[in-house]
């Protein structure tokens, strides 16, 4: 039983944790704010995991940027891949998962947090009009300093 509560990762230097804590922190916290700025949701739970692995333990080769950027986008390439022709239902999120670690591991970037991916682009989304009208209204306002109305877009003139 002392086995499995045997910690195999050597001690951590305590400015180092210090060190890796505040990294996250700011990256996270930079992202935080530019997803706040754009109004686009950009700051999603994987982000956080990956600042584990990024700032805790950089050598490791989960780590490494290509392995980092390679696995989310192989990733969330293959779930938005299968969400095109799946329902959303939890057996589609199954399948995006296992195909997404699978590709990743092919193509040797395997990167743990970007397993969640596939469940971020599966789930269903269930937005109500309002909260659909805010986010387009702040995309919008961000990238070409529109607003939302209520009304259709006027056609196009010729």
């Amino acid at each position: 039983m002392r086995h499995y509560f045997h910690r195999h990762q050597p001690p951590h230097k305590p400015h180092t944790a210090a060190l890796a804590g505040l990294g996250a922190m700011i990256a996270i916290g930079v992202t935080g704010a530019l997803s706040f700025h754009a109004g686009a949701p950009l700051l999603i739970a994987p982000f956080g995991a990956s600042s584990v692995l990024l700032f805790s333990v950089p050598n490791s080769p989960l780590s490494q940027p290509a392995n980092v950027v390679g696995g989310h986008l192989v990733a969330t390439g293959v779930a938005i891949a299968l969400h095109m022709v799946l329902p959303g239902t939890w057996w589609a999120a199954a399948i995006a998962v296992g195909a997404a670690i699978a590709l990743m591991a092919l193509l040797r970037l395997i990167h743990p947090p970007a397993g969640a991916d596939p469940l971020l682009v599966s789930r269903p989304i269930r937005a109500g009009r309002s909260s659909s009208c805010r986010w387009a209204w702040g995309r919008w306002r961000w990238w070409r300093s529109r607003r939302c109305s209520t009304a259709p877009p006027a056609p196009p003139t010729r």
